[in-house]
């Protein structure tokens, strides 16, 4: 009695094992690919999955996005730029089969292929390229690690770069570009104000010579402007030939100009009395 009481007890024991082994339970973003004796058979999930103990082997598999950390790359640009760029890509499994059976470790595969297309792509644009146009980058990034990618099951949806390092040498002469590209600016936008202000001061000389009064105005004008700051100095601008009589006036006789010799005329010949006159 004790014996067959023993047995049970075992049996009890290796089948409690069993049914441990044979049930799964998968969550919603989780798949079970299904092994027989080596074999795939099926690819399973979500919910209560059944096995053969002893027999059949599940591997799960998490459907969710993946974020992979892309290590820092020390990449030299075309232009013979060294920087040290780090990324980060976004992929998920798409075919769960193909990640287990058609590569060994789908996520150290996916990382060291980011790694080589972050330097291929990044060794072929210029350093300007690189700062300016990180969006056309990402974009080639992604279609071309998502083709490698693409065999095993894996769909990369976006690669974003983080960050570009680059020597403080280099920043220094970026720094001085950017100066020199803005007083550049500065110079360009003051010469085209000068150039507008000329243009219209001709403009207005044009409009105020068709009109003497309007000449007339505008100086009065501009006497009200002086007449209304408390200055201790006001200048009064007045036309020359206003000033020209005064300035004769003050000017001393010797400093004054000469009025030019009379013309060389021929002298007049007198007649003798004691010779009689001529008849013609």
């Amino acid at each position: 009695m004790d014996v067959a009481l023993g047995v049970l007890i075992v049996l009890l024991f290796f089948g409690a094992i069993a049914l441990g082994t044979s049930v799964r339970v998968l969550r919603e973003y989780e798949r079970g690919v299904i092994f027989r004796l080596g074999r795939l058979i099926a690819q399973k999930g979500p919910g209560l999955i059944l096995l053969i103990p002893f027999i059949d082997r599940m591997v799960k598999v998490d459907l969710r996005t993946v974020t992979l950390n892309i290590p820092p790359q020390e990449v030299i640009t075309r232009d013979n730029v060294p920087a040290g760029v780090n990324a980060v890509a976004y992929f998920r499994v798409v075919d769960s089969r193909k990640a287990i059976v058609e590569v060994e470790n789908f996520l150290l595969a996916t990382s060291q292929i980011s790694q080589t297309a972050l330097r291929s792509i990044l060794g072929k644009a210029e350093f300007d390229q690189l700062l300016s146009e990180r969006e056309r980058l990402n974009e080639e990034l992604q279609k071309i690690i998502d083709e490698s990618t693409e065999p095993w099951g894996v769909k990369v949806t976006a690669v974003e770069i983080k960050d570009v390092e680059i020597p403080e040498q280099m920043q220094r002469a970026i720094a001085r570009q950017a100066e020199a590209e803005r007083e550049r600016r500065a110079k360009i936008i003051n010469s085209e104000g000068e150039f507008q202000a000329a243009q219209k001061l001709t403009d207005a000389a044009d409009i105020i010579s068709t009109n003497p009064a309007s000449l007339q105005l505008r100086y009065l004008q501009t006497l009200l402007e002086i007449g209304s700051n408390q200055n201790t100095t006001v200048v009064f601008p007045l036309p020359m030939d206003v000033l020209k009589p005064f300035l004769e006036g003050i000017t001393p006789k010797e400093d004054r100009p000469k009025p030019p010799p009379p013309p060389d005329v021929p002298p007049v010949p007198t007649p003798d009395p004691d010779l009689p006159p001529s008849r013609s």
